[in-house]
């Protein structure tokens, strides 16, 4: 692949917007945050960061990326080997793609990154398939469609099947609006990702608590606002909104707390 501008390689994205992008990049470090060290996760979120102006696309040197490091964390950066294992890493998981890229006179250039889409609770459709079925086949095949049909699963599978990382008392009450296990969960991966963006990922407690009540609002808002055409987003909006006011009230205390310190100081309490 020849080298060139970012803008070159504008068909390699596979997000429509930074914002779409960021949002799967939040999925993905909620899901494999711990396979990286320190060090390869600032590699990582640095690397998410060059992908920006053609989302999930970059084509920055190691060097370039490694110098900004170390310049923003005053010459306590990464080192070139933490940086490739990361990348090594982040393919392995699926997490982006790596091209190499040459000049003209065919030396070889910085690679290009691809970072990928996190994967779709959405099953894979099935290929229909209008091959001709030749005779010494049929036999088998009318076999294999009988096995078929014994082993079949149902097309949609109810609360019983909701993954353990889903808190039950979250489960037992979207089960009674939505029982099905890929809504289900779908709603509570929702309310981990504002939980993230609000630094309240490790507070389990909380994010059970505001995952309820914004589900309830959810559910108030679909009884008397028509208008809702994606659920999804509507109760995200909530959840994020409550975490945001969470924080600000946490930051509120901590301030108010550090201003009593000072005072009892200055009285010598």
């Amino acid at each position: 692949m020849k080298s060139g501008k970012i803008e070159s390689f504008e068909q390699f994205s596979q997000f429509h917007s930074l914002q779409d992008f960021n949002n799967h990049m939040e999925l993905w470090l909620l899901e494999h945050k711990q396979h990286f060290s320190k060090g390869e996760l600032m590699g990582l979120k640095r690397l998410v960061r060059y992908a920006a102006k053609i989302p999930g696309v970059c084509n920055a040197k190691i060097g370039t990326i490694l110098k900004s490091i170390h310049e923003e964390c005053h010459d306590n950066g990464i080192s070139r080997s933490t940086f490739k294992r990361m990348i090594l890493k982040a393919k392995e998981l699926g997490i982006l793609s790596v091209f190499e890229t040459e000049r003209k006179n065919g030396s070889q250039t910085s690679n290009l990154y691809q970072f990928n889409r996190f994967p779709s609770n959405e099953p894979p459709k099935e290929e229909i398939l209008d091959h001709p079925i030749e005779a010494s086949n049929l036999l088998k095949t009318e076999k294999n469609e009988k096995i078929k049909e014994r082993i079949e699963e149902p097309s949609k599978l109810d609360h019983t099947y909701v993954s353990d990382h889903v808190p039950q008392p979250f489960v037992q009450l979207v089960k009674y609006f939505y029982n099905d296990v890929k809504t289900i969960e779908e709603y509570w991966k929702m309310a981990k990702i504002t939980a993230y963006r609000n630094l309240w990922e490790n507070d389990h407690d909380v994010i059970l608590d505001v995952a309820i009540d914004s589900f309830k609002q959810l559910i108030r808002g679909l009884k008397f606002n028509q208008n809702i055409k994606n659920p999804f987003a509507y109760f995200y909006g909530i959840s994020e909104n409550k975490f945001c006011n969470l924080m600000h009230a946490r930051l509120h205390d901590e301030y108010e707390l550090n201003n009593s310190e000072i005072v009892f100081r200055q009285v010598g309490i």
